[in-house]
């Protein structure tokens, strides 16, 4: 029980790093805020609330985990160096499917429940 306090801990000392110093993190907060009560209002199943806010949380993992390997390669490798840009270009494009991804979600949910 103490080693699932400590992750929780860890996590949670992420989650405010984060939101005090990434302005994309920031965002997807505000959006994941804002989200969730207008998930619960256009899905009109259990299940489609249920993937509409996950969608905007698994967008806000990809965002994070965005974050870390760009701090982690400014710490590797500080200056420039192509495969850093590589590495970041490929980390951000992972974030940009989960984007796409959690679009996907909420366009079928309007469309559905304006059909």
């Amino acid at each position: 029980m103490n080693a699932l306090v400590l992750a929780f801990l860890n996590s949670w000392r992420g989650l405010r790093h984060g939101a005090r110093t990434e302005r994309a993190v920031r965002q997807e907060l505000l959006l994941l805020a804002l989200g969730v009560p207008v998930a619960l209002f256009l899905g009109a199943t259990l299940w489609v609330r249920v993937a509409l806010m996950v969608s905007l949380l698994l967008m806000l993992a990809a965002e994070f985990l965005n974050t870390a390997v760009e701090k982690l390669c400014d710490h590797v490798h500080p200056g420039h160096h192509p495969m850093i840009g590589t590495v970041k270009d490929l980390a951000s494009a992972g974030t940009f499917m989960a984007q796409m991804a959690a679009l996907l979600v909420w366009v079928a949910a309007l469309v559905e429940r304006l059909g």
